[in-house]
C-alpha cells in the first residue's frame, strides 16, 4: 500500500496543516454563546435529534469570556504538545447566527491573539446571509479560514427524521456562495443514522466527494443523554454499528474521496459522562488504530475508488 500522506493512507487534517504551515497546528474549541435557528423556531423546534445540550460543543471551553476560554483550552492542549500555532474553532451551536457586528467582534477577538493563524467556523447552510458571507470573505483575505457545514445526510427522509431543518438544495447553494468567495468548506456526515443502509451512507459520501470542497468530517452516530434521540432508543428504533462494521465502513467511505480532499475526522467524540451508545467509541485511539490497520489489510487508500460524477459536479457550478 502506498502511503501518500506521511504515515497515513488518507489525507489527514494533521498532515495537511503540517504541510501548509510547517509545524503542529491545534484547533481551540470555543463556545461563543450563540444559539441555533433549529431550536427557537426559525428553522425548527428542539434542534437536531442527536444534538447535545451544548450544541455539539461538548469539548469547548467553559469560561464566559471568549479570550479566557481560548487560553483555558490552549492550556489543556499544551500539556500534550508544548509548541505550535492555533486555529480558533467556533464549534458550539450555529456560529454565524447573530448580528454581523457581533460576529465581527467575536471573530476578530480571537484572530488578534498571539500565534493564531486563522479560524474554523461551524454553522448551518441556512445561516449564511450576504452580509455574513461578506464578513467571511474579508477574514479569508487576512487569515486562514474554513467553514463547516452540518449536512449529515443527502437523504430527505432521514433529514426530516433527524429534524435537520433544511433541504439539500440549501446546502448546495451555501457551498456555491462560499466557493465563489474562495472560502474552504468542510462538510459533516454522520454514519449510522436511523434507517439508513450502508448504501445510503456511501451515497452521501459519494455526493460530498464531488462537491469540489476542501474537507470532510465523518462521524459515528452517538446517542447522548438529554437528546431527542433517546426516545427512539427507548422505543427500540435505533441500531448502532459495531466497531468492526464502522471501521470497514470508514475505509469504504475514504476510498471514495478524491485524494486532495482533507479528512478532518474519522470518528466522533462524546464525553463519557453523557454517552449512552455505542460505548466502544470511547476508546478513540483503538478505533483510529483499527482503521489504519484496515487500510493496510485491505491494501487500499483514499481515492482508490473515487468516481467523478458530472451530474453532482454541475450542481456546484
Amino acid at each position: 500500500m502506498t502511503k501518500k500522506w506521511g504515515e497515513k493512507a488518507y489525507n489527514s487534517l494533521n498532515y495537511y496543516l503540517r504541510q501548509k504551515f510547517g509545524e503542529k497546528v491545534f484547533k481551540i474549541s470555543l463556545d461563543a454563546g450563540f444559539t441555533c435557528p433549529n431550536r427557537g423556531g426559525e428553522a425548527g423546534v428542539g434542534g437536531c435529534i442527536f444534538c447535545s445540550p451544548r450544541g455539539s460543543g461538548d469539548f469547548a471551553g467553559t469560561k464566559e469570556n471568549l479570550k479566557e476560554q481560548f487560553y483555558e483550552v490552549k492550556g489543556i492542549m499544551n500539556k500534550k504538545w508544548r509548541s505550535g500555532k492555533y486555529l480558533g474553532y467556533f464549534q458550539a451551536y450555529t456560529n454565524t447566527y447573530a448580528p454581523v457586528e457581533e460576529l465581527r467582534e467575536k471573530y476578530y477577538s480571537i484572530l488578534e491573539l498571539e500565534d493564531v493563524l486563522g479560524l474554523a467556523i461551524a454553522t448551518r447552510p441556512d445561516c449564511l446571509p450576504n452580509e455574513v458571507l461578506d464578513l467571511l470573505e474579508e477574514i479569508n483575505k487576512k487569515a486562514y479560514l474554513w467553514v463547516e457545514l452540518g449536512l449529515q445526510t443527502i437523504h430527505e427522509d432521514t433529514a426530516k427524521l433527524i429534524n435537520r431543518g433544511y433541504k439539500l438544495e440549501t446546502y448546495v447553494n451555501a457551498v456555491k456562495e462560499l466557493k465563489k468567495r474562495n472560502i474552504d468548506v468542510v462538510t459533516h456526515a454522520i454514519l449510522g443514522l436511523p434507517g439508513e443502509s450502508r448504501d445510503d451512507m456511501l451515497k452521501t459520501v459519494d455526493f460530498i466527494a464531488n462537491t469540489g470542497t476542501q474537507g470532510i468530517k465523518l462521524h459515528l452516530l452517538h446517542l447522548m443523554k438529554d437528546t431527542r434521540m433517546v426516545k427512539l432508543y427507548e422505543e427500540g428504533k435505533l441500531y448502532f454499528l459495531s466497531k468492526d462494521e464502522y471501521v470497514n465502513l470508514i475505509v469504504d467511505a475514504v476510498e471514495k474521496l478524491p485524494e486532495n480532499m482533507v479528512v478532518h475526522r474519522l470518528t466522533g467524540d462524546s464525553p463519557r459522562s453523557t454517552l449512552i451508545e455505542p460505548t466502544w467509541s470511547l476508546k478513540k485511539w483503538e478505533v483510529l488504530n483499527s482503521i489504519d490497520d484496515c487500510f493496510v489489510s485491505r491494501d487500499t487508500w483514499q481515492g482508490k475508488k473515487y468516481i467523478m460524477n458530472e451530474e453532482i459536479i454541475k450542481l456546484f457550478h
